[in-house]
């Protein structure tokens, strides 16, 4: 027997002692022999646990050792059967074996046919397991193949878990993960969880609960530490847990989480499989989400350009409208900025711009967007902000650069101002088209009344 190979069971059934103990005394040293005087007794054994080979006398009182074969092939599939039998004739053996029995003995039985009826069985139990390991893989292989198509990270995360839990039989987990652009928010996805257990998970990580995505190098059993103790306070679990750390190249980590059933032996395996294929989904999303930044981001200042604007603007409009939100966009023009080209070159002109990108970015939420419209025009988008928030906003954007000491050449600074427009969904605009339109004419209006101000489109006459 192969190391780490489960031991053989084998049920021996007759009504004579003598030729019980023959068959326990030949095969107990290869196989655990549980022997029984009778059908009934044997069918309970089989209920009992799951038997490699019946060796089973055909002439027993009561049940006969065909109607065995015939109970035995309709309640446990895949049982080795081998009649046993001092009366055998060829139309006896050829029935046996047209119902299902394996082989057909007759007594007085040599020990080599006994142990040959067992190897025979093993031999077939592994070449069955073996198949069934293959088809697993395979089932498991085309399924990991579906994340190679996705290219966000969340979606690789949920997948990863939905696949993970399939291929081990785990009917709850969740995953956590790091969101790569929000690098203080935790993404949670459930399987076979209630909703109000993953709100408990949600808030209790939005109320300062850590996972240290670095102490799992690999597949783990984990029975205490931060983990632990998060799943004990989200009352999803006291039991061990296993879990199956997801990385990518760069900021992308997560961990799926598989509760209840306990995972070893192929499974372990399964769930190594299942974190490679995602590792690979996460670097391709890594890949593409650089290659998408590229064509998004303005190369002179690091922040979006005009064509992300333009998406992100219609998706957040989309969005506004099917939830009921409010969205305002401010249009921001740096004053008299040729003159700065003029007067200093382009040189100061573009670290000009990107001192503002960098300003900009800090003085609104990491969901908000900025973007370089062209030249010196900047937008934000104020995701959920009425036109009262967006002037607050507005009013410190404007503030905060005229306050601000830009560097110059020459160990120079420079001091700027700006005249910002502000247009908010749906009060003057429900499109992406009419809502630039107003925030452009509205800040063209600040520009007219003195610059270094802040107007609304609801100004505009």
């Amino acid at each position: 027997m192969a190391e780490g190979e489960q031991r053989a069971r084998v049920l021996v059934v007759d009504d004579s002692r003598f030729h019980r103990e023959l068959a326990r005394d030949v095969l107990s040293a290869r196989a655990e022999v549980v022997c029984c005087d009778g059908a009934a007794q044997a069918l309970a054994a089989l209920e009992q646990g799951a038997f490699d080979l019946v060796l089973s006398d055909l002439t027993m009182p009561e049940i006969s050792g065909l109607e065995l074969l015939e109970r035995v092939q309709r309640r446990f599939p895949g049982c080795e059967f081998v009649i046993v039998t001092a009366n055998a004739t060829v139309e006896s053996a050829v029935h046996a074996l047209r119902m299902g029995a394996t082989d057909y003995l007759q007594k007085p039985v040599r020990a080599t046919d006994l142990i040959l009826c067992l190897e025979r069985a093993v031999a077939r139990r592994r070449l069955v397991n073996e198949n069934q390991r293959l088809r697993g893989e395979l089932a498991l292989y085309a399924a990991s193949r579906t994340l190679a198509a996705s290219l966000e990270p969340d979606e690789v995360y949920a997948l990863s878990l939905e696949i993970a839990c399939r291929a081990v039989g785990q009917p709850r987990g969740f995953a956590l993960f790091q969101r790569a652009n929000l690098s203080d928010s935790i993404g949670v996805h459930g399987v076979g969880l209630a909703e109000r257990e993953t709100e408990r998970l949600r808030a209790l990580l939005a109320a300062g609960k850590r996972v240290e995505w670095s102490s799992y190098p690999g597949v783990a059993r984990v029975d205490h530490g931060p983990l632990h103790e998060l799943l004990r306070a989200a009352e999803l679990s006291e039991a061990p847990v296993h879990v199956v750390p997801l990385r990518g190249e760069e900021a992308d980590a997560g961990l799926l989480c598989l509760l209840d059933a306990p995972v070893e032996g192929d499974a372990l395996a399964q769930l190594a499989i299942v974190a490679a294929h995602a590792g690979v989904a996460l670097r391709n999303a890594e890949r593409y989400r650089r290659a998408r930044d590229r064509a998004f981001v303005d190369d002179t200042t690091d922040v979006y350009n005009a064509r992300y604007l333009l998406e992100a603007l219609d998706r957040d409009v989309r969005r506004a409208e099917r939830y009921g939100n409010e969205l305002s966009i401010l249009f921001i023009d740096l004053d008299r900025f040729k003159l700065v080209n003029d007067n200093h070159g382009h040189l100061v002109g573009s670290s000009v711009l990107r001192q503002l990108s960098r300003l900009l970015t800090q003085s609104v939420r990491q969901v908000d967007t900025v973007a370089r419209y062209g030249g010196d025009e900047f937008t934000i988008l104020l995701a959920d902000t009425g036109e009262r928030g967006a002037r607050v906003i507005a009013e410190r954007i404007r503030k905060w650069v005229a306050d601000y000491a830009f560097e110059a050449d020459n160990g120079g600074t420079l001091r700027l101002a700006c005249s910002i427009g502000l247009a908010t969904y749906p009060a003057h605009g429900r499109t992406r088209e009419a809502l630039l339109d107003a925030a452009d004419k509205a800040m063209y209006r600040a520009k007219s009344e003195g610059r270094n101000r802040v107007c609304s489109a609801s100004e505009l006459g």
